[in-house]
């Protein structure tokens, strides 16, 4: 974590060096865009969720904007593992889902001013406001009374005889459960750097890389025989697109 904060310092001092070159260069105007985006970061899967800007200028370097992210946020230890008699897989200790729901206000700020046809917009990026944990049970397929042509699908408790690991069939059906959700109140921070490569001027295409912390008002049980948490740190990427006008 220090050494990705230290990375963005230094690209932080060296883009604003270049910046001073990039007045010489005819840029082009906007005076607002949209973006939307796919979300890779440190606690989430494979996609760990989307985003959504928009944002409207202030001043010639200086971008207002609004944003809405849905990520899918893991424990730290969670681990696939599969069944030894179906084969399926499943997260064995997980017993609720974290999806958290962050709304965003915040100010870019343009460090690098690219030149029609080429070259790369380079903003800061700051944005905080408040987060939704939607904190929803994680469900399984066990068997029933250890006879696997029998089963039921539960929330996973490890508390409960029948939900050792051998009785575990698979996980449960996708969004199974989600009625019965909890809500979590918190708070969300980000600091990334955007980087913005489009060669057309009303589209926007690149790639965004940062620091994002939720903290929430309460600990949130992901694995109740884990050490659970109520602050989740972040480091993330997004590959984003969008239109400016």
């Amino acid at each position: 974590m220090k050494d990705c904060i230290k990375f963005l310092f230094l690209l932080v001092l060296v883009t604003r060096l270049f910046s001073v070159d990039a007045q010489t260069l005819d840029s082009y105007e906007y005076n607002s865009e949209f973006t939307w985006g796919i979300n890779k970061n440190s606690s989430g899967g494979l996609i760990g969720g989307f985003t959504f800007k928009k944002a409207k200028k202030r001043s010639d370097r200086i971008l207002e904007t609004y944003g809405f992210e849905i990520m899918n946020v893991k424990h730290a230890q969670e681990v696939r593992r599969n069944s030894a008699y179906t084969g399926n897989y499943f997260i064995y200790g997980k017993s609720n889902y974290l999806y958290a729901l962050r709304l965003q206000y915040g100010r870019d700020f343009i460090l690098f001013t690219k030149a029609p046809q080429q070259g790369v917009e380079i903003k800061a990026v700051f944005a905080a406001g408040p987060s939704i944990g939607i904190v929803a049970p994680y469900f399984i397929e066990r068997t029933v009374d250890n006879s696997y042509f029998s089963s039921v699908h539960e929330q996973y408790n490890p508390y409960n005889p029948h939900h050792s690991f051998n009785n575990i069939l698979g996980t449960g059906n996708l969004f199974e459960g989600i009625g019965d959700s909890k809500i979590q109140m918190g708070g969300n921070l980000k600091a990334a750097l955007n980087f913005e490569l489009g060669l057309v001027k009303s589209q926007v295409t690149g790639f965004e890389i940062g620091l994002l912390a939720d903290a929430y008002f309460n600990k949130v049980i992901l694995i109740p025989t884990a050490v659970n948490k109520s602050v989740f740190p972040t480091v993330f990427f997004t590959l984003f697109y969008g239109n400016r006008k």
